[in-house]
């Protein structure tokens, strides 16, 4: 339910602010990862999580840019 929510409040953004969303998530992911590398993450399962909001983000995008041609 709550991933949902999360796919639907991308819908509702414009291409500007899910790019922003996707630049965050994959500064986000940069860190967890450097994070992990350095032994100091104690949740590895946010990298997996991370990931799939990134390919949510891009579907969402692919979604609107087909929807506009």
């Amino acid at each position: 339910m709550k991933i949902n929510k999360f796919v639907e409040d991308l819908k509702a953004k414009s291409v500007a602010e899910l790019n922003d969303e996707l630049v965050a998530a994959k500064k986000e992911l940069f860190n967890l990862r450097f994070q992990n590398a350095t032994n100091q993450l104690d949740n590895t399962g946010r990298i997996k999580e991370v990931r799939k909001n990134i390919a949510r983000i891009q579907t969402v995008i692919t979604e609107q840019a087909n929807a506009s041609k």
